[in-house]
């Protein structure tokens, strides 16, 4: 690996800088240090996305920074390319961010005002959205599609949650049932929903704190999507925290102080949210903490969805 790091250092015309490894999770990412200036080098998980997919992050995330967005600055190389393929792997070059991220997912919250947190990540958030929307993407722009054949028709973006191969029969039986019943719910509500592109991943280890400044990072998933779907992601995963009802009320009113959120149908997407990550951790039940993970996010969605589809009976 220290091979390719370095040869794909080179191509950026910083061959023999400083460089260690500073995270490995769906990417494996590089500090690097050259002419006092810090840098995150890419390495992308082999197969998750195409090449274009990938300049089309980048260029969503120049976007964001050029609307006034604290977001990773894409560095391009000396040929000018912002995407390379060394040793076929492909990789790209970030401005480095100082701070630190907001918590990790799973854990209590640390000590601190966490309602005016969460009001800043929904302002965050909307500005992002609107950023978005004042911005044209190229010809050759291509990203994924979190819409309702991205969440639940035959092939997913997750995958087929319905479909995990550790599911007792009543939940089988249980997500058959809500993937039919969201799926009424969501064609019925969906020409009236705000849809745009997405960050698809606000959890609390992709926003970070530096000072009064709050910075999102990690637009892997990014794409086009429902705004409500971002908005059940931050939610989703601080449900478990003793004022979540106070952390919603904030982000949501973060969120209504740029621009409006109608979130009538927050209830279908927190559902639909938590439903993703049965479907994506079906790829990795042989990874290290996998076991654990795929219980809490069944659990998870079992009690969403018996809410949810009790509330769609009291409706009816």
């Amino acid at each position: 690996m220290t091979g390719t790091v370095e040869q794909a250092l080179a191509l950026w015309g910083m061959a023999g800088a400083g460089h260690r490894l500073f995270a490995a999770r769906e990417n494996v990412v590089h500090q690097v240090q050259h002419a006092e200036q810090t840098y995150a080098l890419r390495l992308h998980r082999a197969g998750y996305r195409t090449d274009a997919e990938l300049v089309s992050e980048l260029e969503m995330m120049e976007a964001a920074r050029q609307g006034g967005l604290h977001v990773p600055a894409p560095v391009a190389s000396s040929s000018g390319d912002y995407l390379h393929v060394v040793d076929g792997l492909q990789i790209d070059l970030l401005s480095w961010l100082e701070g630190t991220t907001v918590g990790k997912s799973g854990t209590p919250l640390a000590a601190g005002d966490s309602v005016a947190l969460f009001k800043g990540i929904g302002r965050e958030m909307a500005r992002f959205h609107q950023a978005m929307d004042d911005w044209t993407p190229t010809a050759t722009f291509t990203r994924c599609s979190w819409d309702h054949a991205g969440l639940l028709g035959d092939a997913p973006v997750w995958g087929r949650f319905w479909d995990n191969p550790t599911l007792a029969d009543d939940d089988r039986a249980l997500f058959d049932r809500l993937r039919d019943e969201a799926g009424r719910d969501l064609a019925a509500r969906a020409p009236g929903l705000d849809y745009g592109l997405i960050h698809a991943d606000l959890v609390r280890e992709n926003v970070m704190v530096d000072g009064n400044k709050l910075q999102l990072i990690d637009f892997d998933d990014a794409g086009f999507g429902f705004r409500l779907f971002d908005v059940a992601t931050t939610l989703l995963k601080n449900m478990a925290e003793p004022n979540y009802p106070d952390l919603k009320t904030a982000l949501i009113e973060g969120y209504r102080s740029v621009r409006p959120l109608d979130t009538g149908a927050l209830d279908l997407f927190l559902v639909l949210r938590s439903a993703t990550y049965v479907g994506w951790i079906a790829d990795r039940l042989d990874e290290d903490g996998s076991s654990e993970r795929n219980a809490r996010f069944i659990a998870t969605t079992r009690a969403l969805a018996l809410d949810y589809l009790e509330k769609g009976e009291a409706r009816r």
